[in-house]
């Protein structure tokens, strides 16, 4: 059950960062602003990393002995995908 529940919030995680990435992309598009460009590599790195800890938690069966390593890829694009957005909104004009 739990780990129906853990697919089900990385899922709409994964919806609602893709279309934040689509929305970044399409506000680059009218407005030209490369930060739109940094922010929706933000979003694609935060999502990049809660869906490769999901499919990897599956494909590894949850086992314990890979925890620490599916928590260091998800912090790691998470943090960065976070350093992208923080970028875009310090360098917006």
């Amino acid at each position: 059950m739990v780990e129906l529940l853990y697919a089900l919030s990385t899922l709409v995680f994964v919806v609602a960062g893709l279309t934040m990435v689509g929305m970044a992309i399409r506000a680059y598009v009218q407005t030209s602003r490369k930060a739109m460009l940094h922010l929706s590599l933000g979003f694609s790195l935060a999502v990049a990393g809660a869906a490769a800890t999901m499919i990897s938690a599956f494909l590894l069966g949850f086992d314990g002995a890979y925890i620490e390593s599916l928590l260091l890829v998800n912090s790691g694009f998470t943090t960065f995908g976070f350093l992208f957005v923080m970028y875009s909104l310090v360098t917006y004009e």
